[in-house]
């Protein structure tokens, strides 16, 4: 496998905000993360059984998800149950939200420059 086509999501993880958006920006994660949102502790047979996404598939969009923090498993006998960590998705959203109130601010300062320069 050459460099270029390998997976470097999953190796090399992301950490804080950054990880959490780029763990988001893929759809298929993006669904588990709803799916884990609604119930509690989940299989990948369980995540799979209404998809057409094969095991294989889904375990390495956990580990991006795992490795963004979003989600963490327990073993439980055999079986790995996953579920969903919302600690750095609050974080992420603590960002967005100091992001849109410095975008407020400049906005409120571009308008009162404006207004001041037309009267």
């Amino acid at each position: 496998m050459s460099p270029r086509s390998k997976n470097t999501e999953a190796t090399n993880p992301q950490p804080g905000p950054a990880g959490v958006f780029a763990a988001l920006g893929d759809e298929t994660r993006l669904r588990l993360v709803a799916v884990l949102c609604v119930g509690g502790a989940v299989s990948i047979a369980q995540l799979t059984a209404t998809t057409d996404i094969t095991r294989q598939a889904v375990t390495k969009h956990l580990h991006v998800l795992a490795d963004a923090g979003l989600v963490h498993h327990v073993k439980v006998g055999r079986e790995r149950l996953w579920q969903f960590d919302p600690q750095q998705l609050d974080e992420a959203r603590r960002s967005l939200d100091l992001i849109a109130q410095q975008w407020d601010q400049a906005l409120g300062r571009l308008k009162a420059s404006l207004e001041s320069e037309a009267v």
